[in-house]
């Protein structure tokens, strides 16, 4: 079995989760490429609803940045409230933070019902890294609280952020007590142990090399179905040329330290939340 890459989350993975390689041709009624997030959940879900699904995945689950990132579960969209109702409109934007909340609910949902030791955590805080920022936050706080109905959120100053993250390199902070993080490749693993349970058949090793109509070749065979899901985000290779043109590489690193007291009173980060900033290219660490 081909080991992950190298990570710390890929040390405390389940060493015993395998899936075979496709061998020869198959039919299904969905075929999907690729076992990150958005295909081992759509997997699991069309099982849970009686359709017969077949999974292929080039490496192993989770292999990609559903396995490797940094795990943060965050509030909203990339795009903050401001800049949505700005370009979209309230109504839009509303919308749009709806999704969002819906899609936390999701994953704690799938979390519990299928029981998935993935280290949940709850609390994360936006830190603000420019002075100039500060009206600006502090205001966007009392957006989400009045407008958007969200009380999980409190601003902390520059005093309270310090005490709260161990730095005070910040101006100040957004505490989200409905925000959190996890072990993102424990989360794809129990996302996949589900959807098999469900009935969905999963291959590892298997590489999409091209579509022909309504069937998926690999080098070791064809599945052929009525509906099939591209769901290889950046690892798509020959599959589809217009996705692969809106594709663009960015280089990202995530240091793993020995224990630091987190989440303990005394230790680093005591109340265990994650971290995050308002640079464009997140800096974030929990």
């Amino acid at each position: 079995m081909k080991p992950h890459a190298p990570s710390l989350y890929a040390t405390r993975a389940d060493g015993t989760l395998a899936f075979p390689a496709l061998a020869g041709t198959m039919r299904a009624d969905v075929a999907i490429i690729g076992g990150g997030y958005t295909g081992l959940s759509a997997a699991l879900h069309l099982a849970e609803a009686g359709v017969d699904v077949v999974l292929l995945e080039a490496e192993r689950v989770g292999w990609g940045a559903s396995g490797r990132n940094g795990g943060q579960l965050h509030s909203g969209q990339r795009r903050d409230q401001d800049w949505l109702e700005e370009h979209l409109g309230l109504d839009d934007a509303r919308r749009l933070w709806d999704l969002a909340e819906e899609a936390k609910a999701l994953v704690h949902d799938l979390i519990a019902r299928h029981a998935i030791a993935c280290d949940w955590r709850a609390g994360l805080i936006d830190t603000t890294h420019r002075r100039r920022l500060l009206a600006g936050e502090i205001a966007y706080v009392d957006k989400l609280r009045t407008r958007y109905g969200y009380d999980a959120v409190e601003w902390l100053d520059r005093e309270r952020l310090a005490d709260a993250i161990g730095t005070g390199v910040y101006h100040g902070g957004r505490r989200d007590r409905g925000a959190g993080h996890l072990d993102p490749l424990k989360l794809a693993e129990g996302l996949a142990r589900a959807a098999t349970k469900a009935g969905a058949r999963i291959f590892e090793d298997t590489r999409a090399t091209r579509l022909a109509g309504t069937t998926v070749h690999t080098p070791q065979g064809a599945v052929s179905a009525e509906t099939i899901i591209v769901a290889g985000n950046g690892y798509l290779d020959g599959i589809d040329a217009t996705i692969e043109s809106r594709v663009m590489p960015i280089d990202n690193y995530i240091l793993a330290t020995a224990p630091i007291g987190a989440g303990r009173p005394g230790g680093l980060i005591p109340g265990g939340e994650a971290v995050s900033d308002t640079r464009f290219v997140v800096y974030y660490f929990r």
